[in-house]
């Protein structure tokens, strides 16, 4: 729209050809609300009953505005996006803007940089954290219990962060904010390595000894505390401030990418913004396994002539976190150089058609300039979003989701371990072999289905409900991939016909002082035993690998190996036995396919969320989502599988104080009915409350199309009946 010295409104200007083209609307047919006084007036008018031939009939689009209007007051109307217009600007600092960096300026660039630092997030936190806490717990004598609080604070301090950082920054400088977390991120992992460098040379103890022996070194019950454990805080520190710096990446980060790009267009950047994230983990994982493969204190200068098989060998587990301090502080640059908002956002927000649900009590909200610069905003704003009945059914919906997920990512190699029979390190492999990839690729598919057909608001939703649909079908995969328990000495076998079930001490083994502290299982004549203090064998021949023992006493004369090698007597491998069972296969292959379309729900319920709320709460409204996804879903989700997994325990470590330790085995089939109860369960509870927001959601009104909305003003127009239908196939 031109007033008489032609100045153009960005509201009714397409973005590019992606958007709907509109016909120009005449001032007669746009109302604009400058004052809450103008805005109740305007409420009640489209409150109002009006007939189709009542509205004016349309003027020239270059016909000049009435008398009473002024360039000034047609100044004022395009104020909102004319600010959003001078707030885009190139690339660089102040009055230093080079060329070069103007290839960046762009949201693909934009985008480069947000997954390389959602990739560093993803690496450290549930990457190398989770792969370290073993030997932390070792090289700082730490219960399990303590560095399960390491693993939590991240979660909690995100949750105390979350609400605020989104409902704050939404305003602010969103690049800035995201150069923020690069540096919080880089500290939090500069701070987690930070004990290596304190706590003094590693100090290695007397090896254990296995075998069957006569005479043994009592280990009394003298529970000692050592100073090295007084390091928790600084881990928990460390874990605090990575997660000041992952609250602004998936809050504002997210919403930056929304606003910068077209709507259909949003739905893809964020899919590969978030597999970016999920890759960071596998990428965690190979690269802490390579470096606990180096001695702990050998990039030091320290030496030792153990090898990765001795009990006591530590890895250097702090090098990661000194490398991902280093990247994440390198990309504070990049984020500090961006504009406030990327050229040409102004235009994608005016080609925006809103989907924000409409509630009974507010079908337009009407929002004051400075409305969410102070605090005491921020109770009603959050009032407002916890109203959306269709935003907190798929906040609901997410977080049943994180729950499972969570869950099966913690303990999905425990399962694999013990129902197929294989080592720790391969279950750990195949676990993230399955997840890992079949999660990215969900995410991406998922984004790039939204994307493909330009689904809306409504549509997207329905999609995420098909896809979790099809994932709790697949989900009974447990139940029919499952393998019994294979015979255990002491536990389900009997030692040759003598001793108790459920006690591993039998006349075989009785005088060789075994301890139950230990397990170290080998298997002989098809049943597997405790260790080989508890299969009495005397002797063994360490230069082999495997171990091999010999003169095992409570195995049966028909396992004897009779070779020139193994001339002391028959020998029996250290390991476990290998399981007969061949759903191995099937399962990782089922499994595989289940991952893939829970994840294909993400990113359509993301881009839901961000389309059933007002424009200028959808950073919030993420920072709800993440606060809840964490309270209902990550944090408890893995404490409710231990909980369930350790009720299927059917032998436990038990020290010599007689306090309960780790599990040793399980019930493999009530594991896996347990498993398919919880995995069935979340996804009803997410079905459910997907399909309710599918039946809630009411768009806005047909006869009204909000094209743009700001912090002070609302702009409404009446489109043509073939545009807007063609605005609501589109979104």
């Amino acid at each position: 729209m031109k007033g008489a010295k032609g100045i153009d409104n960005p509201a009714f200007v397409p973005s590019s050809p992606d958007t709907p083209r509109r016909s120009s609307a005449s001032p007669s047919q746009i109302e604009i609300s400058a004052s809450p006084s103008d805005s109740q007036k305007e409420r009640s008018q489209l409150q109002e009953p009006q007939e189709p031939q009542k509205y004016p009939e349309p003027q020239e689009p270059h016909q000049p505005p009435p008398l009473s209007e002024t360039p000034s007051s047609s100044q004022e109307r395009s104020g909102p996006l004319s600010l959003i217009t001078l707030e885009e600007g190139p690339c660089g600092w102040r009055n230093f803007h080079p060329k070069c960096l103007q290839r960046c300026n762009t949201p693909q660039g934009y985008l480069l940089h947000y997954c390389l630092l959602a990739l560093t997030q993803g690496i450290v936190v549930n990457g190398l954290v989770n792969i370290s806490i073993s030997t932390i717990e070792k090289r700082y004598e730490m219960k399990s219990s303590l560095t399960g609080l390491i693993s939590s604070s991240y979660d909690i301090s995100f949750c105390v962060l979350s609400l605020f950082v989104s409902f704050f920054g939404e305003r602010g400088h969103k690049p800035r904010w995201l150069a923020f977390a690069s540096f919080m991120i880089g500290l939090g992992a500069l701070v987690f390595s930070l004990p290596q460098f304190f706590s003094g040379e590693y100090q290695l103890g007397s090896i254990f000894e296995d075998t069957c022996l006569a005479t043994r070194n009592n280990t009394s019950c003298n529970p000692s505390t050592s100073l090295l454990s007084n390091y928790l805080y600084v881990f928990i520190l460390g874990q605090l401030l990575l997660g000041v710096g992952g609250t602004p990446l998936y809050t504002l980060g997210t919403a930056f990418i929304d606003e910068s790009v077209p709507t259909h267009k949003s739905s893809l950047y964020i899919g590969i913004g978030y597999a970016m994230s999920i890759l960071g983990p596998a990428i965690g994982y190979v690269l802490g396994g390579q470096l606990l493969t180096v001695y702990i204190d050998a990039p030091m200068g320290k030496r030792t002539g153990i090898t990765e098989n001795d009990p006591r060998w530590l890895g250097a587990w702090w090098i990661g976190f000194l490398l991902a301090w280093v990247f994440a502080w390198s990309l504070i640059i990049p984020f500090s150089c961006f504009p406030k908002h990327l050229p040409g956002t102004a235009k994608i927000q005016a080609g925006k058609i809103s989907q924000a649900h409409q509630n009974k009590s507010n079908s337009i909200q009407q929002v004051d300039e400075n409305f969410g610069k102070s605090l005491k905003d921020f109770p009603a704003a959050l009032k407002n979003l916890m109203r959306n009945t269709v935003f907190m059914c798929l906040v609901l919906s997410t977080t049943s989701e994180a729950l499972v997920t969570t869950g099966f990512a913690t303990f999905l190699p425990k399962f694999i371990e013990n129902q197929f029979g294989v080592s720790s390190s391969f279950a750990a492999t195949l676990g993230g072999a399955v997840l890992i990839p079949g999660a990215a690729l969900g995410q991406i598919l998922g984004g790039v289905f939204v994307s493909k057909f330009k689904l809306a608001c409504k549509n997207a939703m329905k999609f995420s409900l098909c896809t979790s649909a099809v994932a709790l079908v697949l989900s009974f995969v447990f139940v029919y991939a499952k393998c019994e328990n294979g015979p255990f000495a002491g536990v389900s076998e009997s030692y040759n016909g003598t001793g108790e079930m459920g006690n591993l001490t039998a006349p075989c083994n009785a005088n060789c002082n075994c301890l139950r502290s230990y397990y170290y299982p080998l298997c002989g004549d098809g049943i597997q035993y405790f260790s080989p203090c508890f299969a009495g064998c005397i002797n063994s021949v360490s230069e082999r690998q495997p171990k091999i023992y010999n003169n095992c006493s409570c195995i049966e004369e028909k396992a004897k190996v009779t070779s020139a090698a193994e001339s002391l007597g028959f020998g029996v491998k250290a390991g476990k036995c290998k399981t007969q069972c061949a759903y191995l296969p099937m399962f990782l292959g089922i499994f595989f396919i289940t991952v893939i379309f829970t994840f294909m729900a993400g990113t359509p319920v993301t881009v839901s969320i961000l389309r059933c709320v007002n424009n200028n709460q959808r950073s919030l409204a993420l920072g709800i989502q993440f606060t809840f996804l964490r309270l209902l879903g990550t944090i408890p989700g893995p404490i409710i599988f231990g909980t369930v997994i350790d009720s299927t325990c059917i032998l436990w470590d038990i020290n010599e104080c007689g306090v309960k330790g780790a599990c040793w085995v399980y019930n493999n089939i009530k594991m896996a009915h347990m498993l398919v109860a919880i995995s069935v369960t979340c996804k009803v509870v997410t079905i459910f409350f997907n399909g309710l927001a599918v039946f809630l959601y009411k768009p806005p009104s047909s006869g009204t199309d909000v094209s743009f909305q700001t912090q002070n003003s609302v702009v409404n127009t009446v489109s043509v009946e073939c545009d807007r239908n063609k605005g609501e196939n589109e979104g």
